[in-house]
């Protein structure tokens, strides 16, 4: 077992299939700009120790997170692709994966399709971004090393690789999606099933192709996932009804998520993860509490956990899809402008009070600052696409 453990975690492994695929480092070049892998210089600096953080008011030292004085540095590394159909469709799959999609996929669902399946997703979601985000920081097993692999996603360099997000989070939506509809509507389960396989697997071979992942990261996240959402089903009914349990659960839904997004486990160096986790939190937080402001206050009727009569789909029309593009466009306009507005706010509120430098870019990643700012910009997102963005929608008279 731990031989083949080992081999699974093998960057060879991931190297013979980005060259099956046809993707080959330059011959002409180095796998990276200044010669070395960044991970591996920056152990190597001398003198690197770990800082304090910064404590109080106006504190200077780096924040939880930023603990490290020298990090991964972003890298250039040229390639040569020979097969241009697995490059593009490795990059469009692994873009199903990416944060662009959950923001487009997620909001479409919730004010076109169905808002009882958006909420099951967006739990789901956040559930298994949370505990895959957290691992990686707690493991801290590195990703495949360069050379042999070829890597060519440059932000998530810095963070660490086991398990798989992508793969969880593609895993989790594919399959929630699936198992909240077989008894909501009517329409073939195997290619339902087909469609949910071929969608995560996708996913999943993208992670491989692109470099930023070995064969056990992907199964290690596909199997994790797998097991929470065994573990949970039993469970998502009564999840369903407990922004109707008490006046004071949005307190519980703000106070929850953003504890744990400040006792973010502290890594070597900064990396985008906590910010990521952050966001995700913040976005679910704000998504209950939009639906329990809908609930509270009647503004819409409570998704129902059943239909009366399993539908079936209705076939698309024209009028259906200028319709959809139309509400969701309306919704993305606002969305963005709330979440420009409140990021911008809240910054300048945080700078004033810590005394920072409005320009200060690096001051956006102290832990005081980035957890605050991210979390109240995000959840006011996802108050906005629950209650704001269906009341403007009826406004308009788009149905």
């Amino acid at each position: 077992m731990a031989e083949l453990l080992r081999s699974l975690q093998d960057s060879q492994l991931v190297a013979r299939f980005q060259r099956r695929c046809g993707l080959f480092p330059a011959p002409d070049e180095g796998p990276w700009e200044n010669g070395a892998d960044p991970t591996e210089r920056a152990a190597r600096v001398p003198g690197v120790e770990h800082l304090p953080a910064a404590n109080g008011k106006g504190g200077e030292a780096p924040a939880n997170g930023l603990r490290r004085a020298a990090a991964p540095e972003a890298y250039v590394q040229k390639y040569i692709v020979k097969n241009y159909f697995y490059y593009y469709l490795f990059q469009f799959s692994a873009a199903l994966g990416q944060e662009v999609f959950y923001i487009t996929f997620l909001p479409f669902t919730h004010w076109n399709i169905d808002p009882y399946l958006s909420r099951r997703l967006i739990i789901i979601w956040v559930l298994v971004m949370y505990i895959g985000q957290v691992a990686k920081d707690i493991l801290k097993w590195p990703r495949p090393s360069s050379p042999p692999v070829v890597k060519l996603e440059k932000r998530l360099i810095a963070e660490y690789g086991m398990p798989s997000t992508h793969a969880m989070a593609a895993t989790a939506i594919a399959f929630t999606l699936l198992i909240s509809t077989v008894d909501r509507y009517q329409y073939p389960f195997v290619l339902g099933l087909v469609m949910a396989v071929v969608f995560s697997t996708l996913v999943c071979l993208s992670r491989l192709y692109t470099g930023m992942h070995t064969v056990l990261d992907v199964l290690g996240g596909v199997l994790i996932t797998a097991l929470l959402i065994v573990l949970t089903y039993p469970a998502w009914t009564f999840i369903d009804c407990l922004d109707s349990a008490s006046p004071l659960f949005p307190v519980c839904v703000i106070v929850v998520p953003f504890f744990l997004c400040y006792n973010y486990p502290v890594s070597d160096y900064y990396s985008p993860t906590r910010a990521d986790t952050t966001t995700i939190l913040a976005a679910g937080a704000g998504v209950t509490i939009g639906f329990w402001i809908n609930h509270f206050f009647q503004l819409v009727s409570k998704p129902t956990e059943s239909l009366p009569v399993i539908q079936n789909i209705p076939p698309l029309t024209t009028y259906m899809l200028v319709l959809g593009l139309t509400k969701f466009a309306v919704g993305i306009v606002l969305i963005l402008l709330v979440r420009q507005l409140v990021q911008n706010l809240s910054l300048q509120v945080l700078y004033s009070w810590f005394k920072v430098v409005t320009r200060n870019k690096e001051a956006r990643r102290r832990l005081e600052i980035e957890v605050p700012y991210k979390f109240v910009t995000y959840t006011s997102v996802g108050i906005c696409a629950t209650t704001f963005v269906p009341m403007l929608h009826r406004f308009l008279g788009l149905p």
